[in-house]
């Protein structure tokens, strides 16, 4: 089962505007995901460049928690994240899938 999220708007060859999706994977749980309980001033972005050194990978820490207010970067303090281990298989997943 996957995501789905409208991102790119195309239009067609008669210039009727349409959304280009992208598809999410699931991802799975695995023995080398980190949990971290979050505290004031924690960002989604700050949390992927500490793990990934990558703040652009924020997304995967938001999709991996249903915990997360949808649209936002900032997670409530006091819950439990999963930051997911390797995300190498995942980020091919996704470029394959979204090509």
């Amino acid at each position: 089962m996957a995501r789905y999220s409208n991102s790119t708007i195309l239009k067609t060859s008669t210039g009727t505007p349409y959304y280009r999706g992208k598809l999410y994977p699931i991802m799975p749980l695995s023995e080398d995901d980190i949990y971290v309980i979050t505290t004031v001033g924690d960002r989604l972005d700050n949390l992927a460049y500490q793990y990934y050194r990558d703040s652009e990978l924020y997304w995967i820490i938001s999709i991996a928690n249903n915990n997360i207010t949808k649209g936002s970067i900032f997670p409530i303090p006091g819950i439990q994240l999963r930051i997911p281990g390797n995300i190498n298989p995942f980020l091919n997943l996704f470029s394959q899938t979204n090509r």
